[in-house]
């Protein structure tokens, strides 16, 4: 596409992997002030509970690396993510659009763990300043 550098061309994938620890957690419910017992405490198989907005931080990295300022974001939180579990993050862009001073771009993205399971999926809009 004319004018528009090849990450943020329509069909351009990103990718980050991070696992998500005990320490995270924490610093989260701290951080976010979400301390609902369901993060700080295991449950009956011994399983701590990330928060939903701490696995939503994948996505938002990899906007970041793109410099993207979001205008909306939508998540489907679809399955519970734990300490310990390795999380994948693809993001697309699906369309972009060339403005004056930035690139109009809408993203969709999913987030799988180390199974294969889709956890949290979405799509966010926003620009890219040139």
């Amino acid at each position: 596409m004319t004018g528009i550098p090849e990450a943020l061309c329509p069909g351009s994938k990103s990718r980050w992997t991070r696992v998500i620890t005990a320490s995270d957690i924490a610093r989260f419910a701290e951080l976010s002030g979400d301390r609902g017992s369901h993060h700080l405490e295991e449950d009956a198989s011994g399983r701590l509970l990330a928060h939903g907005l701490l696995t939503a931080t994948l996505p938002t990295k990899l906007g970041g690396d793109l410099n993207f300022i979001a205008r909306t974001m939508t998540f489907n939180f679809l399955k519970p993510v734990y300490a310990g579990d390795e999380l994948v993050c693809e993001g697309v862009v699906e369309s972009a659009a060339v403005q004056s001073a930035r690139f109009k771009l809408r993203i969709s993205f999913e987030v799988r763990n180390q199974d294969g399971v889709l956890v949290l999926s979405g799509t966010t809009s926003g620009q890219v300043l040139r």
